[in-house]
């Protein structure tokens, strides 16, 4: 990958990262709702999503994929409904003020990392990204080992970078709320946020 190439790469993924979708919706809810403790795993979820679409890509795999329409309808729908499911678990939590216990919530790291993987394999603009936009960018056909391996590090410190200053700025939000009443109304915010990642997920081929 040339230097160039790797310049086009870099600035076209931190587009795809920073504008508006279901993956950076349902991060921003579980960080709202969780605090910082629930952003590691899912940057990890979203990475791993990240490297299965971008291997594919690589290894001209993309259009096998693309016949495997069921896989993509399984996936896609067992995203939406997990997303729901948490969803509804934060509307209907117990109202608590942060100064007492909110950040001492159990959390699942491991549910919150397959829920970022489900979303980021059935996000309509990772697929896009990576089966349309990527190839147009990186001559797969010509990409070496280093130069997959090069994408795979410019994917990881560009997504880090963004959701950690993403997940800061949500997180600082947080001491908005200081009593039951407001954190009802941050557990709502946040179970509608993930919702609508859902919604966005289902209603789009």
């Amino acid at each position: 990958m040339t230097a160039d190439g790797i310049l086009v790469f870099a600035l076209a993924y931190a587009i795809a990262v920073i504008s508006p979708g279901p993956g950076l919706a349902s991060y921003v809810g579980q960080v709202l709702g969780h605090g910082l403790k629930a952003a590691p795993a899912q940057v990890l979820g979203i990475y791993a999503g990240d490297m299965l679409w971008y291997t594919l890509a690589a290894t001209g795999l993309a259009a096998l994929a693309h016949t495997f329409g069921t896989v993509f309808t399984v996936v896609k729908w067992l995203g939406v409904a997990y997303l729901l499911y948490l969803a509804f678990k934060m509307w209907r939590a117990r109202p608590v003020s942060f100064d007492t216990t909110a950040d001492r919530r159990p959390l699942s790291h491991l549910q919150l990392f397959v829920a970022s993987v489900l979303v980021t394999l059935s996000n309509p603009k990772a697929i896009v990204f990576y089966l349309a936009v990527l190839p147009a960018i990186i001559d797969f056909s010509k990409l070496t080992l280093s130069g997959y391996l090069t994408g795979a590090v410019i994917i990881l410190v560009i997504l880090s970078s963004i959701f950690g200053v993403v997940g800061i700025a949500a997180h600082k939000a947080r001491g908005f709320f200081r009593n039951p009443r407001a954190m009802q109304v941050l557990n709502r915010v946040s179970g509608t946020a993930i919702a609508g990642a859902a919604l966005v997920i289902a209603a789009r081929s």
